[in-house]
């Protein structure tokens, strides 16, 4: 497990976790937000007109409405990004990391816009009359290179079959995997109830909203979104009252560590600005998916007489999903104080290393240095001696980027006694141990800790739960519908009903999944679809600019009185 996990964060690092993955997406969103001159805030007010039906037209051809399409978008972008994935940017890259997310969430608005409109010109219709959209069929059509001779290279079709191949492992990396392995987690350290049944009952339900299709997911979807907003503001914003005096203190450490780093605080060991730019813009990513190509695969289905109305609204995604929900959850742990503090929990072994002699939270800087790989600490390999449960002082145990302390190892839920053979700073049977201490905690876990810090109590961590139950799972469902549609790409109808069998099963398999392995996965998966589609829409800029100049045009002649932006 650890050599695949190694394996994993390699491949993570070469991808998603590099800096020109990172430079590639936020280039694309600032380029266009430059070429379109800021149509993330030029066109707002017009977006949420449109989401109320503005410019429909009798007879627009479609399977949902704007605000269906919206809320199954929105069902697979919110999710365990803005419960688990905020609080994983701000354990690894401190309170910079937010304010990265916040860049990545207005640049994404602009990506979002192109990419919905792009897909929703392109799409088709399926043998069996439904809407099947997605940058897969603009990259088809559009992208094939021509030859001066007149030959045509059929380039377009290479990206769109990369990237549908892409979308459907990144539905089980993205809206599968790592949505029930949260909920498994939170609903565990809640109600102690166990990771398998949890598995089996929510697989259940997801067949059954799955197997109806679109309509059935858009009806479910538009009824939870709103629902598990209301539920989850509620909570966070009582965290964030009831701490009202770090409120100033958080924003100013959000603020000061863009251009220095984010400083050591409590068990937390500071990052540097590299890391907290990477960290806070590829979590922003995995929240709001601008750029991924997801959504544009939802919002095809929509009922639209031409595409830039629905580029519209997506554009309030990102919005909606990474500045008012990821922001709330940054401000919640942060106000709260968890995200520094030490927690007694069960340690996972993908997240623990043993190193070489004995250290503390006093050596910050060789720790930093160790964990950003600057300059690595040597590992231990031998036999690690235990007495009653407690190792020796002659090493140090890390834990979720932390020093580990009061550190019990267990055998047989018994204190353990004796020699633990350890090899490169890992467990070499860590099947037959377990270990307890306090560290940092990261991920669902610290949420569900910060929203016991308000009047309610220890009951605020129902919240996070009920939250992220909702939360999750209803990403689960979108994502099953944009795998399905990458399927039905690759290979018509009849793939489906075997895509979702296997999406099901992979649902239920991941609850009681290792965490680490789930959220590597996750960013390698990501990576792998986007890249296809960044590089589409930067190629197809100049039709993005002519379609949205035609729209403004229509739409000035409809609404003579609105004056709407004109070229």
């Amino acid at each position: 497990m650890q050599e695949l996990t190694n394996i994993l964060t390699t491949i993570d690092r070469m991808i998603g976790g590099s800096s020109w993955f990172v430079y590639l997406l936020l280039g694309t969103g600032l380029f266009f937000t430059i070429y379109l001159v800021f149509p993330q805030i030029r066109y707002f007010k017009y977006a949420i007109k449109i989401v109320r039906g503005k410019f429909d037209r009798e007879g627009d051809e479609g399977d949902t409405s704007h605000f269906q399409a919206l809320t199954t978008a929105l069902s697979g972008t919110v999710g365990t990004g803005n419960i688990a994935g905020v609080a994983l940017a701000l354990h690894l890259g401190g309170p910079a990391a937010l304010f990265w997310m916040l860049v990545t969430a207005l640049i994404g608005m602009t990506t979002k816009f192109v990419e919905v409109t792009l897909s929703h010109k392109y799409r088709d219709k399926a043998s069996d009359g439904s809407i099947s959209g997605g940058p897969m069929y603009y990259m088809k059509k559009r992208l094939n290179l021509k030859l001066p001779s007149g030959k045509v290279i059929k380039t377009g079709s290479l990206l769109a079959v990369t990237f549908a191949v892409a979308t459907i492992f990144s539905s089980f990396g993205t809206g599968n995997l790592p949505q029930i392995n949260s909920i498994s987690n939170s609903l565990f350290e809640t109600f102690e109830i166990p990771h398998i049944l949890t598995g089996a009952v929510l697989s259940i339900f997801l067949g059954f909203v799955i197997l109806g299709g679109i309509k059935r997911i858009a009806r479910v979807t538009q009824t939870l979104v709103p629902v598990m907003a209301v539920i989850y503001f509620t909570g966070a914003l009582m965290v964030i009252i009831y701490n009202y005096e770090n409120i100033i203190p958080s924003l100013s450490a959000i603020a000061s560590g863009v251009f220095t780093g984010s400083s050591a605080t409590g068990g937390f060991l500071g990052a540097s600005v590299a890391f907290a730019f990477n960290r806070g813009v590829n979590r922003g990513l995995f929240s709001n998916e601008a750029g991924q190509g997801s959504a544009p695969i939802a919002h095809a289905a929509a009922r639209a007489h031409e595409p830039v109305s629905e580029g519209l609204v997506a554009l309030l995604e990102p919005f909606i999903d990474t500045i008012i929900i990821c922001m709330l959850t940054g401000l919640t742990l942060m106000a709260s104080g968890v995200w520094s503090e030490k927690f007694e929990n069960r340690f996972q072994m993908t997240d623990m290393e043993i190193v070489e002699g004995f250290y503390t939270d006093e050596n910050r800087e060789i720790l930093r240095d160790h964990l950003s790989g600057k300059k690595t600490l040597p590992l231990f390999s031998g036999n690690m001696e235990i007495v009653n449960g407690t190792p020796a002082d002659n090493i140090t145990i890390l834990h979720a980027r932390s020093v580990a302390e009061e550190v019990n190892i267990y055998q047989n839920q018994q204190p353990f006694s004796g020699a633990v053979k350890v090899i490169k700073g890992q467990l070499a049977q860590p099947d037959k141990y377990t270990i307890e201490g306090k560290s940092l905690l990261h991920s669902a876990p610290l949420t569900t800790v910060a929203f016991s810090r308000s009047w309610l109590g220890e009951y605020g961590k129902y919240i996070v739960s009920i939250g992220l139950l909702l939360f999750a799972f209803s990403t689960a469902i979108s994502w099953s519908y944009y795998g399905g549609r990458a399927v039905t790409f690759l290979f018509g109808i009849k793939g489906i009903l075997w895509y979702k069998a296997v999406y099901i099963i992979g649902f239920f398999l991941a609850s009681f999944t290792d965490t680490t392995i789930v959220w590597i996965l996750s960013g390698i998966t990501i990576a792998l679809m986007t890249i296809p589609n960044l590089i589409g829409l930067l190629i197809l800029h100049k039709e993005v600019k002519q379609e949205v100049k035609s729209f403004w045009n229509e739409y000035n002649e409809s609404f003579p009185d609105e004056k709407g932006p004109k070229y």
